[in-house]
């Protein structure tokens, strides 16, 4: 009996010895997501952009060797650039690194066109969309905003997926007629007139009024409403 309670003493003990060993050894795949956990937190998504990361495969001929202090996990400084190294370092008495590649896309929230968009269409929900687009893909002024663009007539024709850019675009255009507002502290009036430049929302445009042939600038307020500050 004394014996047997021996026996199962030092297999116990043998037992925790090797889980320990085991803890300290490490494979391709625990570099690999250590490398990848490490850039998500340096790499954050935020509300209107997201961050795919992916990290090369380790070279299997590599021999990783144990490591019992905490690994270290580093990138350069200063890094623009969409493909990037991570080291991953070990500070034991006898110290190691390794080097990973990493590719990092940044996509960012743009309205695209659902659909081909001919030259007049007024924009809504059924023909623009809001997507995730890698921004080195985007070019010119990105458009976030459905109420910014809901009611504007496109100036040319957009392709299908093509993002929805504000030289494409306007809320007024050349020929429109238009809603004047004088405005200021104690009135209000309205007259008509017809757009002589387009424009979107917040810009100025020239707008000649139909009942004094003035050409003012007001600033577009509206689908088809300017207004002007007296």
């Amino acid at each position: 009996m004394r014996y047997t309670k021996l026996l199962l003493f030092f297999i116990f003990l043998l037992f925790i010895k090797q889980q320990t060993v085991l803890a300290s050894e490490l494979d391709s795949a625990f570099i690999e997501h250590f490398a990848k956990d490490y850039l998500t937190r340096q790499f954050p998504s935020t509300g209107d952009e997201k961050i795919r990361i992916s990290v090369a495969r380790l070279d299997p001929r590599i021999v990783i060797k144990p490591c019992n202090t905490p690994l270290i996990a580093k990138t350069p400084k200063k890094n623009n650039a969409r493909t990037i190294n991570v080291k991953i370092s070990c500070s034991d008495s006898v110290p190691w690194k390794i080097y990973l590649s990493a590719k990092i896309e940044i996509t960012k929230a743009v309205l695209i066109a659902k659909r081909t968009i001919s030259q007049g269409d007024r924009l809504d929900e059924s023909n623009i969309e809001l997507a995730y687009i890698p921004i080195n893909h985007i070019r010119g002024d990105k458009l976030t905003d459905t109420k910014f663009v809901f009611g504007a007539k496109a100036k040319r024709r957009i392709g299908q997926g093509k993002t929805i850019r504000k030289n494409l675009i306007c809320l007024i255009c050349k020929g429109d007629i238009v809603t004047i507002i004088a405005s200021s502290k104690n009135f209000s009036i309205k007259t008509r007139g017809i757009a002589l430049s387009s424009g979107n929302i917040n810009e100025q445009i020239r707008v000649k009024n139909s009942r004094s042939n003035k050409i003012i600038t007001p600033r577009v307020k509206a689908i088809n409403q300017v207004i002007i500050h007296l």
